[in-house]
């Protein structure tokens, strides 16, 4: 499905729909998912309470512009709305070493987890709806592959 024109005009959908990167006709999620990649790897060094603080608002930010641009155009979780990849990739690299191969396994168990749905993630987002329905599939996604790095991370010698 192609994305609204509204993506362009609205800044609340341009938000929610990445920057204008869910409007790519293929593969949205993962194109919103490389927008955060780029996104997270411009963010200075920061204190992990800051970070937290960060993912918070943009959860909150989230639920609330994924919420009004579904509203806006009538479907109820459009796969060109990916402000929700934002926050699940970014809650994946929380507490994430630092180095390339950790932003690409990030990315991969971050993906993997979005499109397979193991339960809660498939539970989420099949009964909440409205913008925290959108967000919570993805944030849940992010936390279990936040989970599966640092036990690799532990699990490394």
């Amino acid at each position: 499905m192609a994305a609204p024109s509204s993506v362009w005009r609205n800044p609340i959908h341009f938000f929610a729909y990445g920057f204008g990167s869910g409007a790519v006709p293929k593969a949205p999620g993962t194109a919103g998912t490389l927008v955060a990649v780029i996104m997270y790897l411009l963010l200075p060094q920061i204190s992990p309470l800051i970070y937290v603080s960060l993912l918070l608002i943009s959860f909150v930010f989230g639920v609330w512009i994924c919420g009004k641009t579904a509203q806006d155009i009538g479907i109820k979780d459009p796969s060109g709305i990916v402000w929700d990849e934002f926050v699940g990739y970014w809650i994946t690299m929380f507490m994430a070493p630092s180095g390339w191969i950790w932003v690409i396994i990030g990315f991969v168990l971050f993906r993997l987890l979005d499109i397979v749905k193991p339960w809660p993630i498939k539970w989420a987002d099949k009964q909440i709806g409205g913008g925290m329905g959108i967000m919570l599939d993805d944030v849940l996604a992010g936390i279990m592959a936040a989970l599966c790095m640092q036990a690799i991370v532990i699990l490394l010698p």
